[in-house]
């Protein structure tokens, strides 16, 4: 059974947006809101690194924290580029506070009890991003750069999906 975080988790990003307004996130907003869908996702997977009870668990941690880095970089040059200030709004809060609790979860689980909640949590969180970033993100950005930018990573969350469903199917 799904833990009241994980359901929360999954439906987070597709739903965050709409409850907050009837408008379309700005470019600003999207900022923050992939700036801070990454560092969850860093944050997460140092953990992993560190936390994991197989080389698997902790080589994918390390993995995320590599590749969503490098995306935080590459968004974060581009917003310096074109002048743009990330404004916080309530999904990047709401991204911050669920990620925060999903680290606090983590930290009080070991061996294969916190390497299968971990994976749930990245197959869940990764479904969750890529629905936001085809469904509200790109839709909703005005700069071709930034929307471009959408385009360009969201095949490398659709990549890091399929892996971790691949080691959810394996713990199973």
């Amino acid at each position: 059974m799904k833990s009241r975080f994980h359901l929360v988790a999954a439906s987070l990003l597709v739903l965050a947006w709409s409850a907050q307004a009837d408008t379309a996130p700005t470019d600003p907003q999207i900022a923050s809101i992939v700036v801070t869908a990454n560092q969850v996702d860093i944050d997460a997977g140092k953990l992993a690194e560190a936390m994991g009870s197989t080389p698997e668990v902790k080589a994918f941690g390390k993995r995320m924290v590599v590749d969503h880095t490098a995306v935080n970089k590459s968004a974060t040059d581009l917003v310096k580029k074109l002048k743009v200030t990330p404004e916080s709004n309530a999904t990047s809060d709401t991204l911050k506070k669920g990620g925060d609790e999903n680290l606090a979860k983590l930290k009080g689980l070991e061996g294969a009890a916190f390497d299968r909640a971990y994976i749930d949590h990245e197959v869940e969180y990764h479904q969750a991003v890529i629905d936001t970033i085809d469904d509200t993100l790109i839709p909703s950005a005005k700069n071709a750069e930034l929307k471009a930018l959408l385009v360009k990573v969201q095949p490398q969350f659709v990549s890091h999906l399929e892996h971790a469903k691949q080691m959810q199917a394996k713990m199973k």
